[in-house]
């Protein structure tokens, strides 16, 4: 009897340890099917990342485009109104945001954002076609010469209250219709036509912080700036492909500064020439 009782049940010990064992697989496999969601998850992100934007919560917005970062900031008709501004009273240029705001505290109040506004001479007077309140300060310049002005074909950026365009110099020039309140040119075009302009490579070597503006067919004005250097081809495809404008123009490149009070953001490490202001619109009316 003791001999009998003393025996192991070998039986039941095999079944207990096949019962553990099953356990130990069924735990280990829904670990792995956890796992494999939680990877999901992660990755979808990632995936998206190039070329998503966050939802927009203000004027001026980050924007991913072919893995370059950009913010982009938007001036919708009848609720903005754009303006160009460049000297004080006494006729000495801003040179940078914070001395307009100095000089122009109740325009400053009502400022959306802005930017830095066109090609410009070392007194930081504009070297194109410059109109302000209606009055040009600086006339067309069609002149042939080196550098990024004269990447031809260069173009204007104009508009009245709630009516902006972007045109090629030559197109701007033979236009017969009234005249603009603000204007600044600049150069070369991004985008003529749905095209990107002629000369630029796909993605060529020369990289730099860019920034300029292009209407979309809405007649909404998005002014982009990159946060790094990029190339003309991205920064052309960037209007073209994302913010589908069929006419564009670059404004300037390491020069390039942002004003955005919503995000308490003041670029103003360079010295700027004209300054492209939005302000938003008074209610009632533009």
């Amino acid at each position: 009897m003791r001999g009998q009782g003393w025996r192991p049940d070998r039986r039941g010990a095999r079944s207990g340890a096949g019962g553990e064992r099953s356990r130990f697989r069924t735990v280990r496999s829904l670990l792995a099917v956890a796992l494999a969601l939680l990877a999901a998850c992660d990755a979808a992100p990632s995936a998206m990342a190039p070329d998503t934007a966050p939802t927009a919560l203000s004027d001026c917005n980050a924007l991913a485009f072919e893995g370059a970062d950009f913010v982009v900031c938007t001036a919708v008709p009848g609720t903005h109104r754009i303006a160009t501004a460049l000297a004080s009273a006494g006729g000495e240029p801003y040179r940078g945001f914070s001395a307009f705001a100095a000089a122009e505290p109740e325009r400053a109040a009502r400022v959306a954002f802005a930017f830095n506004g066109g090609m410009f001479d070392d007194r930081g007077m504009p070297i194109g076609l410059y109109v302000e309140d209606g009055r040009q300060r600086h006339k067309l310049n069609r002149a042939k010469g080196a550098g990024n002005f004269h990447l031809m074909p260069n173009g204007v950026f104009f508009g009245g209250e709630t009516d902006w365009q972007v045109l090629e110099t030559d197109r701007y020039a033979a236009r017969t219709d009234r005249k603009p309140r603000f204007a600044t040119q600049s150069g070369p075009m991004l985008v003529i036509d749905g095209k990107s302009h002629p000369r630029f490579s796909a993605d060529g070597e020369s990289r730099f912080v860019r920034n300029g503006v292009g209407v979309d067919r809405s007649g909404r004005a998005h002014f982009a700036m990159s946060e790094q250097p990029v190339s003309f081809g991205t920064f052309a495809r960037l209007f073209r492909d994302r913010l589908h404008t069929p006419q564009a123009l670059f404004l300037d490149g390491n020069v390039s500064a942002l004003w955005d009070p919503q995000s308490s953001r003041m670029d103003g490490s360079v010295p700027l020439g004209p300054l492209l202001v939005v302000e938003k619109a008074a209610k009632g009316g533009a």
